[in-house]
């Protein structure tokens, strides 16, 4: 099987033997014989043809677009303790995934033992900031380091909407009516969640919580929130002020038009398995207890 075309990626979670992600979309999820196999008429990132899946060997399969999965498919996942999620096109929307059965608890634990201890908790949060900026603040009050984030996001709006040449008055919207901001938040917003969709898939895959956030709070998806706003000033923004400046010229709906390029930016930029990465370096966790496979941002072993 040819691991660069099923889009198997980097990251191994968190089953250490395993594969991290296979992608598959516009087929049919089935059980042939014992085995897990995906029937497709092409369309999609696949050509027509019936693909063995692996399953005993990768972690979670991200189910598309204009896909089925039927009883026996399910079963044999849960079986063998291979996670499924249903996403739109490229991971910009999250919907569901079950089984989600990790069959380790070291990113669960690590993180409750972190976030427990206000000191531990500060420093991951401190350690979301370096990882954002590559700069280090010393400050040990979180509101201070959320000021300077605001701060930091603020100018990063400024500096993205002259690079591509886009009006910018400031983030303003209003949530009750959010049609009604400009073209560049309207943008934000679609891109926000599909990044929020994109570290679900990560948070979900390691099998974290996602409502134990360190600068998050308040949601139930804290956490997720957290490692979505690692991409903020840089992913978030190319998608964002790039949707909105093709909205200025082409007939179709800007959030549309974030979506097709937040997939393909996730592929291109590899941000699922990234989001993996940096949440097994936030929670201090080992190899061993992370996974290493030594493959390139492809999916292809090197």
């Amino acid at each position: 099987m040819l691991s660069g075309r099923l889009g198997l990626e980097k990251a191994r979670i968190p089953h250490a033997d395993r594969h991290g992600l296979v992608w598959l979309d516009r087929g049919r999820l089935e059980v042939e014989s014992g085995c897990l196999r995906f029937v497709t008429a092409g369309g999609g990132d696949l050509e027509a043809g019936d693909y063995q899946i692996p399953h005993q060997g990768v972690s979670i399969v991200l189910l598309g677009p204009g896909s089925s999965v039927t009883h026996d498919a399910l079963r044999l996942l849960a079986r063998h303790g291979c996670s499924l999620a249903a996403i739109g096109e490229g991971a910009v929307r999250f919907y569901t995934a079950p089984p989600l059965m990790p069959d380790s608890s070291a990113a669960a634990r690590a993180q409750v033992m972190l976030w427990a201890n206000p000191d531990t908790r500060m420093e991951v949060a401190r350690a979301m900031y370096t990882m954002r900026f590559d700069e280090i603040v010393r400050t040990r009050d979180i509101e201070v380091l959320r000021g300077r984030e605001g701060a930091r996001i603020k100018e990063s709006y400024r500096l993205a909407a002259e690079r591509y040449g886009v009006p910018w008055r400031g983030r303003n919207y209003d949530r009750a009516a959010p049609d009604s901001a400009d073209l560049a938040n309207q943008a934000i917003n679609h891109t926000a969640t599909t990044m929020t969709a994109a570290a679900s898939v990560a948070v979900a895959a390691m099998g974290a919580i996602p409502q134990l956030g360190f600068i998050h709070e308040d949601s139930g998806q804290s956490f997720v929130l957290d490692i979505a706003d690692l991409y903020r000033h840089d992913v978030t923004l190319d998608i964002a002020f790039g949707a909105a400046k093709e909205a200025m010229t082409k007939p179709e709906p800007v959030d549309r038009l974030v979506r097709r390029r937040a997939a393909r930016l996730f592929r291109q930029k590899a941000v699922i398995p990234s989001m993996i990465d940096r949440i097994k370096t936030l929670l201090r966790l080992s190899k061993a207890e992370g996974g290493d496979d030594g493959q390139n941002g492809r999916g292809e072993t090197e």
